[in-house]
């Protein structure tokens, strides 16, 4: 059993084909997904794919390229939406971009404090987005999660050195199909410290398709070469990958309670 942790299933080239999408999912043994919010827009479609598809979970947050024009998402905000539906298992995601800074640095921050927060409040998890901003979002998940171990960081990229740090505050990881590319090597040095309790995996399509699809749209039916990636760099079985991933994912969203 596999576990998408992060796509985007309210993005055009998923959302017209969703019946497609979910059946190509479960033909590859892939049993649940999350579906993640970016903007209000996309929370409105997040919440009917969550209630047409079972397997489908959601969360709920303000993507940091997003943070300039939802202002108004703020903490007591981001509880509200969230009590509103029980399957929204996450807050996120959240975080800090600074290489296009589409928005300004100190609106990110001020929502990714928010956001940490309300998981924080309401205890599930936060998903974390970093790109180019290593130290500061170190520093703000030092300062505002604290003792708080539901972090997840998604589409994880970064250096030893930062996956070092963000397991010393009890973070989990999540990979993606970035570690089939050809000058991944870097990041691949970076996974071989992440301890396979700590580890998830994600499409986070349809964005990042993994070789051999690269320059095709992504979708959650082709996590299969990211495992096969992943079990090769750990040296490991594929299977001990689909289940050490699976059941951390089950662990961190606490999936069995919503199951009931």
């Amino acid at each position: 059993m596999i576990i998408d942790s992060h796509c985007h299933l309210d993005f055009p080239n998923l959302y017209k084909d969703l019946d497609g999408i979910i059946k190509r999912a479960k033909n590859n043994n892939i049993k649940y997904l999350l579906t993640i919010c970016t903007t209000l827009d996309s929370f409105e479609k997040i919440k009917f794919i969550i209630d047409k598809f079972q397997n489908v979970y959601g969360t709920f947050g303000i993507h940091p390229h997003e943070t300039k024009k939802f202002l108004k998402v703020d903490y007591n905000y981001i509880l509200d939406q969230k009590n509103k539906l029980k399957k929204i298992v996450g807050i996120g995601e959240t975080g800090l971009d600074f290489h296009y800074n589409y928005s300004d640095k100190k609106i990110q921050k001020k929502s990714f404090i928010n956001h940490i927060n309300a998981a924080t409040k309401l205890n599930i998890p936060l998903i974390v987005h970093s790109r180019n901003a290593e130290k500061e979002t170190y520093e703000i998940l030092k300062t505002e999660a604290k003792s708080f171990d539901k972090i997840l960081i998604h589409c994880f990229t970064g250096t030893s050195s930062f996956a070092k740090k963000l397991l010393d505050l009890g973070c989990y990881i999540s990979l993606s199909g970035i570690i089939t590319f050809k000058n991944s090597e870097k990041l691949n040095e970076a996974v071989s410290i992440i301890p396979l309790d700590r580890m998830l995996v994600e499409t986070d399509s349809p964005y990042l398709s993994p070789a051999p699809l690269r320059g095709k749209p992504n979708e959650p039916s082709h996590i299969i070469h990211t495992i096969k990636k992943l079990a090769e760099l750990k040296n490991v079985d594929q299977k001990i990958i689909e289940n050490s991933t699976t059941k951390n994912f089950t662990k961190l969203f606490s999936l069995n309670t919503y199951e009931k």
